[in-house]
């Protein structure tokens, strides 16, 4: 009988001490929520955070794009050798209000040399500064953008999307405002990793506590605020993805560690993908924390090879 990802005993030795090592790391910091907001984005852009730090390269691009509504839209673009076979916008985390694009910029490229993608990641606007929905609008514009100049810009109309926890809630929005604007068959694939999905807490998102592995629920529930949704908004479809029309979206690789906070947002979602017709993988991860693909353990390396190979399953596939 196979074991359950969620048995403790399915945790690799290896995954089980970086937990123990990173939770005791993070148990003498402060949480993110209680830190200047400054202070974090500092962090991250010099190195000094909790995650792994690499320095934007130079091949990539950043380049102008019309029709953002808080002015000239900004994507960071890096492109294989040779010609295209399609293009991935990516969408950053980072609770919508940490990171920029270039912090992912290894990451990409490793998506671009193994599956020959232009990577555009999306600028966008960070919260508190730029509340809801600046965020979506950014991200909703890269992606109308995208679909109408592909194919003079990067040669290929084979487009993709997808992001991690923050960046997976705006993929997954931007695929719902692109289906209300007759777009939504542009996107023949969505990689979704451990997203955000009901921004009104999931039971698992709730419950989970103070305990600070990357996230924690008043972690959760800072990130979410800084937003400033009304609350009576919360269950707008493009607000929370979980709630909307989910017919005839894209084949969608989902990913979660079993030791992540959103364990419910990914289930939940990964079910009603699933139950409205469309092609669906789930994959779960042993005790994975949030973001635990950042890191180079063996699981991190697992998660990172199973979406290269699921964007080369579906660019292999007839147009």
């Amino acid at each position: 009988m196979t074991r359950s990802p969620f048995d403790p005993e399915s945790i690799d030795p290896e995954t089980a001490a970086f937990n123990a090592d990173l939770e005791s790391r993070l148990r003498a910091l402060p949480a993110t929520h209680e830190v200047p907001i400054e202070a974090v984005r500092k962090a991250r852009d010099e190195g000094t955070s909790i995650f792994p730090f690499h320095p934007p390269l130079d091949e990539a691009r950043d380049m102008a794009i019309p029709g953002a509504p808080g002015g000239p839209g900004r994507v960071r673009v890096i492109r294989p050798q040779g010609a295209a076979r399609g293009v991935f916008l990516h969408i950053h985390g980072g609770g919508w209000s940490l990171g920029r694009p270039w912090h992912q910029d290894h990451r990409q490229k490793d998506l671009v040399e193994q599956t020959g993608c232009v990577s555009v990641s999306v600028q966008y606007r960070l919260a508190p500064e730029n509340p809801w929905p600046a965020c979506a609008q950014d991200c909703a514009a890269a992606a109308r953008w995208l679909i109408d100049a592909a194919p003079e810009t990067f040669g290929t109309d084979r487009l993709m999307i997808g992001g991690e926890s923050a960046g997976a809630h705006l993929a997954a929005s931007t695929l719902l405002a692109m289906k209300s604007q007759g777009r939504g068959g542009a996107f023949s694939g969505a990689l979704l990793s451990y997203g955000v999905y009901d921004m009104r807490m999931t039971p698992s998102a709730a419950n989970w506590g103070a305990r600070k592995l990357i996230l924690s629920t008043p972690t959760i529930a800072w990130f979410a605020g800084n937003l400033a949704i009304a609350p009576d908004n919360l269950t707008d479809p493009l607000v929370s993805p979980l709630f909307g029309d989910l017919a005839d979206m894209p084949p969608a690789l989902f990913q979660c560690g079993t030791s992540d906070p959103l364990m419910d947002d990914t289930a939940f979602m990964a079910a009603r993908w699933q139950a409205a017709g469309n092609e669906t993988r789930l994959t779960w991860y042993p005790g994975g924390v949030h973001a635990f693909d950042y890191f180079d353990t063996s699981l991190g390396v697992r998660a990172r090879t199973e979406r290269i190979a699921f964007v080369n399953d579906i660019l292999g596939r007839p147009a």
